[in-house]
Order: structure tokens, then sequence, then C-alpha cells
């Protein structure tokens, strides 16, 4: 495997994960930043919660918490069936399965069945679709519970609005990569 791309720390620290052809994943450094500001304070990692990798790729953001949440679940979605089969390949990898949720959907359509539920949101849709990014926010406005956690990485070139509802915690730039750590906020 020639993939540069690897879990950062936890159980599974340092183990390498596929890529789908033409990815483009949160670098290494960024996950690192983005763990650490969770860490301090925004989830405790011993409670259970669920996480919700909405524009999937290679799952390294889900897979980041499966390795240092052992009472996380998560659901990896992504409209793109190498993506799914990429995911599929990483949870193998690592044999981590059974907490774990994979399904090939349109994030925006999939709001309804995963919205809800989810503790932490990772929303990273690719750079040339930042309106599918700012629609999927939008559409989960409306079913996020409150203090739910979304972290969206959007082109620091190209911000989009953030919607009624979200409370942004933290925005920090890593390269072209702009990442707003909000939380949802009582209506």
């Amino acid at each position: 495997m020639d993939s540069k791309l690897q879990i950062i720390s936890g159980r599974f620290k340092g183990r390498k994960l596929y890529l789908p052809n033409g990815a483009r994943p949160t670098q290494n450094r960024a996950r690192a930043a983005l763990f650490n500001m969770l860490a301090g304070g925004l989830i405790n990692y011993g409670d259970e919660f669920t996480v919700w990798d909405a524009f999937a790729g290679s799952g390294a953001f889900g897979l980041e918490c499966l390795s240092r949440c052992p009472n996380a679940r998560v659901v990896f979605t992504d409209v793109s069936p190498e993506s799914i089969k990429t995911v599929r390949r990483n949870l193998a990898l690592l044999n981590v399965g059974v907490v774990a949720t994979t399904e090939q959907t349109d994030a925006i359509g999939a709001v309804k069945k995963y919205g809800a539920d989810a503790d932490l949101i990772f929303v990273d849709a690719p750079y040339d679709m930042a309106d599918d990014g700012a629609a999927f926010v939008r559409a989960l406005s409306r079913c996020a519970k409150s203090g739910a956690i979304l972290i969206w990485e959007q082109e620091a070139t190209n911000p989009m609005p953030v919607p009624q509802g979200w409370n942004i915690l933290r925005d920090k730039t890593y390269g072209r990569a702009r990442f707003l750590i909000m939380k949802r906020g009582d209506e």
C-alpha cells in the first residue's frame, strides 16, 4: 500500500489506510489538530456516541474515531461505490466492522436517516461540490439534536455561510482547508 494516509492515534496508531482513486483526504496533520481540539472538552472519548462521516471518501475521519474512542459507533456514507468499497477495505484491515455502518448513498438524502442520532458529524464534500456541503449542513440544521458537534471542512478560498442554529466553536485553516467546528444550539 503506497498511501501516506494513516491513523494518527489510539489503538490503531500508525496503520496505513487505503485511498479511493482521486481522493483528497484530510491531511494527517489537520486531522490530528481536529482531534486535539475535540479532546479539549468538546467530546468525552470515554462516552458512547455516534459519529457520521457523511462524505466518507476513505473513511479516515470515522476510522480515527474508532481508533481513539472505544465506545464510538460510526456511520460512513458516500455516493461513490469506490469510496464505500475503500471504507469497507479499511474497516476489514482494522477488524472493526461490527461498530460501523456503511451505506452507498447521497449524504443529503441520508440526513433524515442519520442526522438526528449523530453526536459528531464530519462533512467534507469535494471542493468542486462546495454547494453540496452547504446543502447538507442546511438539511442537517432541520434535524440535528441540540449539542451535536459538526466539523465542516471547506476550501479556504471558497467559504460557505453557516446556517442559523449552529454556534461556531473553532474556525481554523490548514493549507487549503478551512475547518469549522460548530455545535448545534437550542432553538
